[in-house]
């Protein structure tokens, strides 16, 4: 009789936490001992029936609380021992049968745990199902092997014999390599068949997973020998082209990038950063990953024009002539571009200027700066800031990252061919900023003329000399560019243009591009003035001239499918045809100021498309005095209003009103286009006359139109946008325009033909301004 049919139920037995293995009945397997308790333990069982009760701790730790302990384990029997040369001893054991730990008898100097003995539930003799059960985890277990999982030698013929659900389970669950949570949560099934059907499905996962990673492998040895192959077959090639004469391509590209970079006229500093690169580069094999990184990097190196420069044209009357064949008026702009030209000729170290032409859209800005690369004899190149949000897109990325390349500034100068061309970077108002960086941070080096002479980007990671290239930065407005960006640009404000402008510029440049853009001959589609002023104000109302163009455009392409359809085409576009080109007029007068009008007063506004005419309405009834505002109108224009009636309300016996009508009147000013928003200080002229003829009767002069912001004193206070809103004013028919005394000085940058146009008249204060604008009373 063995020791284990001797157990009794409920018999204390020590306790060896296992941290690494789960053992299963009938299982043979050594045991390492190291842990003092688990010494003592294994030296108590050694002394009296040999029986130990191994569990599975839940963590891995030397020494295991209670709670860390599986309540289920293996009884098992030491059959032999040996004591190891560094302390430890190594038992032998078989697992006996499963038990249950009941409690704790004691903790020390060992675990003694009171054990119920689990004995499986009897079955009946084994059924069709669960041998075809039996039979097919076999065929698993086979199956695994042969993907290459390897098992203990005697493991198979074992498996071959046993038919009992429950030994196949447990003899295949320890030693086909399940984790130490599967093998615990089929330890603890006592049902054999429902074990047998829990290890069939963790057995499919497995033999899945031995089918991927086998075929990984496969894939990864597969790639190995391609590469072997191909260097083994380029090593022949090789040595049959030293045997033919031929060069060797690696050593071909090597001296390639020798010979560039002795033309490069690279800086001391570059060219020893770039000689040390292609010594790195001989000595690598051209299968190394860092090859091309390095091979590409020595490619911008070599390619970048260090030293190669456009030589001006010095001519002044030539550059002038360049200048005004293409573009139309401008004239503080071209001054500006012959007074660089002529100091550049009295100096050669002058540094490139940075210029901001900042004006609404289609105005020329950016064309403006190509003329400006002709008229210097420059190469022109071009970059749009508007939505970047990258820093990386100015400076480069870094060479460590894969796909690095340097930043836009760089591949605009390479692309460019020399070190001193006109560059351009529109949209600066439209820049963004994000997680990734604010690109506008990044352009403080690129436009500070006293730093981008060592111009640093990330990729390159050497000084480039920039400060030779003429920038030259686009904006619609002003407002959104950093101050300390903005404190680095030489601003030229660009207003809209006249009706006269525009029909001047059509007739030069833009019919002519069209009818050549439309497959016309010069001579075959006459535009008089009188069609291209009617388009001018009847079919657009912008300050720049994108949408005459387009609609000059529209015609001619009207007219080339006349001629295409074999058709008689009109020679002379006149008012009458226009609607029928292009449907009815876009823009008609306003109707509104046919008469002067009580309560109605015209202002003028600054928009990003340039200036616009807007009229202010105010309306008195009866009601308690407040003031109700509508039109979308921005919080700036709000307080205007309320300072405006604060102004009415002081003054009200000057202005011949009844005070005590503020208290018994409602006042209501509202804006027209309400779904357009309104904001800014200089409609405060605009809203107190408007709100003094409400109260007091006198209608305001339909001819008069006005700008600028008023205190609650009455003084009339400077505002900006003079020169788009005169040219709103002249657009919309007006005939006199008021604007502050201390904004007369800016009527010199305003051509003299447009001043002519329209009666300008300065004010202080409000008296000045009711003066103009009001009729006096009947």
């Amino acid at each position: 009789m063995t020791a284990a049919e001797t157990l009794n139920d409920h018999e204390v037995l020590p306790l060896v936490p296992l941290r690494d293995v789960v053992v299963f009945p009938y299982m043979i397997l050594p045991l390492f001992i190291g842990r003092d308790k688990s010494l003592a333990a294994v030296n108590a069982a050694l002394a009296g029936n040999r029986l130990l009760f191994v569990a599975t701790q839940k963590e891995m730790m030397d020494s295991p609380d209670i709670s860390e302990i599986h309540m289920v384990g293996t009884v098992v029997q030491v059959m032999r021992s040996f004591n190891l040369p560094d302390g430890r001893l190594k038992i032998m054991v078989q697992g006996v049968h499963k038990g249950k730990i009941i409690d704790f008898a004691a903790k020390e100097p060992f675990f003694q745990v009171r054990i119920e003995p689990l004995s499986e539930p009897e079955t009946a003799a084994v059924g069709v199902e669960e041998e075809a059960l039996v039979q097919l985890v076999k065929n698993r277990v086979n199956e695994l092997v042969s993907l290459g999982r390897i098992l203990p030698n005697e493991m198979n013929s074992v498996l071959r014999h046993v038919k009992d659900p429950g030994s196949l389970a447990d003899l295949a669950a320890g030693n086909i390599g399940l984790s130490l949570e599967e093998m615990q949560e089929l330890l603890e099934i006592f049902d054999p068949v429902a074990r047998l059907r829990r290890l069939h499905v963790l057995l499919s996962r497995e033999i899945e997973m031995q089918s991927v990673q086998n075929r990984i492998q496969n894939q990864a040895r597969d790639e190995m020998n391609r590469h072997q192959k191909e260097f083994f077959l380029r090593e022949q090639i090789r040595a049959i082209q030293s045997e033919l004469g031929e060069g060797d391509p690696k050593s071909e590209d090597i001296d390639d990038i020798h010979q560039r970079m002795e033309k490069a006229g690279m800086p001391e500093k570059v060219r020893a950063e770039a000689e040390k690169q292609l010594r790195r580069l001989e000595m690598m094999h051209t299968e190394a990953a860092e090859y091309s990184m390095i091979h590409t990097y020595l490619d911008w190196l070599v390619d970048l024009p260090w030293n190669h420069s456009t030589r001006d044209n010095l001519d002044l009357i030539k550059a002038a002539q360049v200048l005004d064949e293409d573009h139309y008026d401008l004239e503080k702009v071209k001054e500006r571009i012959l007074e660089f030209l002529a100091v550049r000729k009295l100096t050669k170290k002058l540094r490139g200027p940075v210029l901001c032409f900042v004006g609404p859209p289609g105005v020329g800005k950016t064309s403006l700066g190509k003329s400006i690369a002709r008229a210097l004899g420059r190469k022109f190149t071009r970059i749009s800031l508007g939505g970047i949000r990258d820093e990386a897109e100015i400076r480069g990325h870094r060479r460590t990252y894969i796909g690095a390349l340097p930043g836009r500034i760089i591949q605009g100068i390479k692309q460019a061919g020399t070190n001193n061309p006109v560059f351009m970077l529109d949209e600066l108002d439209k820049i963004g900023a994000d997680f990734r960086g604010d690109p506008s941070a990044a352009l403080l080096e690129l436009l500070d003329p006293e730093q981008n002479h060592a111009f640093s980007d990330h990729y390159i990671n050497l000084p480039f000399d920039l400060s030779k290239v003429m920038f030259i930065v686009t904006a619609n407005i002003i407002d959104p560019i950093p101050s300390a960006l903005k404190d680095r640009l030489e601003i030229l404000r660009l207003a809209g243009y006249a009706t006269e402008e525009k029909l001047a510029i059509a007739r030069r440049f833009l019919v002519p591009r069209q009818l050549e853009a439309n497959g016309l001959k010069e001579n075959s589609l006459r535009f008089p003035d009188a069609t291209l002023l009617k388009l001018i104000s009847e079919y657009t109302s912008e300050a720049g001239l994108r949408n005459l163009e387009r609609e000059i455009g529209g015609i001619c392409r009207k007219v080339a499918r006349t001629i295409a359809e074999e058709k008689k085409p009109p020679l002379v576009i006149s008012e009458s045809t226009l609607a029928k080109l292009l449907g009815p007029p876009k823009f008609l007068p306003e109707e509104e100021r046919r008469d002067n009008e009580v309560g109605v007063c015209t202002g003028l506004a600054w928009t990003e498309t340039g200036g616009d005419v807007l009229y202010v309405e105010v309306n008195i009834m009866e009601g308690k005095g407040q003031l109700n505002l509508t039109g979308h109108l921005g919080d700036v224009m709000k307080e205007s209003a309320q300072a405006a009636l604060s102004y009415a309300r002081a003054h009200a016996p000057a202005l011949g009103i009844d005070p005590a009508l503020f208290a018994r009147k409602d006042v209501h000013v509202h804006v027209p286009a309400g779904a357009i928003p309104k904001d800014g200080p200089s409609a405060g002229v605009t809203l107190t006359t408007a709100i003094v003829s409400a109260f007091t009767g006198r209608k305001v002069k339909k001819d008069v139109a006005m700008t600028g912001e008023v205190t609650l004193r009455g003084k009339v206070l400077p505002v900006g946008g003079l020169k788009e809103k005169i040219l709103a004013a002249i657009r919309a028919g007006i005939r006199t325009i008021l604007i502050p005394r201390r904004n007369l000085k800016d009527l010199a940058e305003i051509p003299p033909k447009l001043r002519k146009k329209v009666m300008i008249r300065g004010a202080d204060n409000m008296d000045e301004i009711l003066a103009e604008a009001l009729e006096e009373k009947a």
